[in-house]
């Protein structure tokens, strides 16, 4: 399908925001989304409707357009709900003064995070969350995890118990609080058949990875 021409001005200046962020939500973390949304929605989207193919082009590449925001806050700012706004004013910049498409995107962002409190309503909405969380699980997810718990301080790794009664971005958010908080319930949450299978497959090799970290830690 041939790329809109609004893509491309929205990819530099997304590439433009993300390029010195921290590894884990990076501009190669938003081109694995992008690649993650692109074969999902080959597969879910009929191939004619150019609208929803460009609302999740648009989207993915946009979807973390609010995370320096949330880092430096520490949390405080939810990207998926600065996002929304920032997301909008970065299409109008961009040239884009459709308002519909631009809230369509937006909705898309507004609903894309694991924890939210929005749901994803429309398939294009669908699409966009679980390319996100494909790139939260399986071997990159892991290295994402440890990259995130890394840059904060946290430890290696740590017991079940002092993970689960842990705070965020706390020494204890190590990656295996990663894993039992969210990564591991992510398959059961993803929302398109195309996600879901290849959510499953991640999945194997998370729980053995965690399973052997335990027991070469605790034996």
């Amino acid at each position: 399908m041939k790329k809109h021409p609004l893509t491309s001005k929205v990819f530099e200046k997304v590439r433009s925001i993300l390029e010195g962020e921290q590894g884990c939500h990076d501009f190669d973390h938003t081109l694995r989304v992008l690649a993650n949304s692109e074969r999902i929605a080959a597969e879910e989207l009929e191939q004619s409707d150019e609208r929803s193919h460009l609302v999740v082009e648009l989207a993915a590449l946009l979807h973390d357009c609010a995370r320096p925001e949330e880092c430096v806050s520490k949390g405080q700012i939810r990207h998926e709900k600065e996002g929304f706004l920032k997301a909008q004013q970065i299409l109008d910049d961009c040239g884009c003064h459709d308002d519909s498409l631009k809230e369509e995107v937006a909705f898309c962002i507004l609903r894309h995070r694991f924890r939210g409190e929005d749901r994803p309503v429309t398939l294009p909405e669908q699409i966009i969350y679980d390319a996100d969380k494909l790139d939260s699980i399986g071997a990159v997810g892991i290295g994402r995890a440890f990259h995130f718990a890394g840059h904060n301080g946290a430890r290696l790794h740590n017991t079940e118990e002092e993970a689960l009664s842990s705070a965020e971005y706390s020494r204890e958010d190590t990656a295996y609080r990663e894993y039992l908080v969210k990564l591991r319930h992510v398959p059961e949450r993803m929302l398109t058949e195309t996600g879901r299978k290849a959510a499953r497959e991640r999945q194997v090799f998370m729980d053995q990875f965690f399973r052997e970290l335990k027991k070469e830690l605790y034996p």
